[in-house]
């Protein structure tokens, strides 16, 4: 049996009845966000556009955003960085797993105060790459 994203009953705001979606429509209602994998420009368009919305929809209420990753793109990272800087939302993160290189980066990134790491997660940064490649 394949396993894929659960589905899960949801019944809209002023309907009699309940439809199936994916999880994690469901916790985005719940303003709930996840970083659950290496960081590249889809992940990050992604969570940028969700952020953008809930934000524009009630900037009172907080965002959280668990972060599971091993890292990734820096450029892709950055835009997350800087949604998460530019919302007037609180943005909560919680370490789930492992927060590494850039997903550590975007874990501090969260409102001062409101960073979290769960008791088995693991954090790991790292000094930054750069400079050139020498090939020959």
């Amino acid at each position: 049996m394949p396993i894929g994203t659960p589905s899960v009953p949801y019944r809209l705001p002023g309907s009699q009845y309940e439809r199936w979606v994916d999880i994690y429509t469901r916790l985005g209602v719940e303003r709930i966000l996840f970083l659950g994998s290496e960081v590249n420009d889809a992940i990050a368009n992604s969570l940028v556009a969700q952020m953008l919305y809930l934000d524009s929809e009630d900037n009172s209420k907080p965002i959280y955003l668990y972060i599971n990753s091993p890292g990734g793109s820096v450029t892709a990272g950055l835009a997350i960085y800087d949604t998460i800087q530019y919302v007037k939302s609180e943005v909560v993160t919680i370490c789930v797993g492992l927060a590494a290189s850039m997903g550590a980066f975007l874990l501090g990134a969260g409102t001062k105060g409101k960073r979290l790491a769960l008791p088995h997660s693991r954090i790991m940064i790292h000094q930054p790459l750069g400079g050139t490649s020498q090939r020959q």
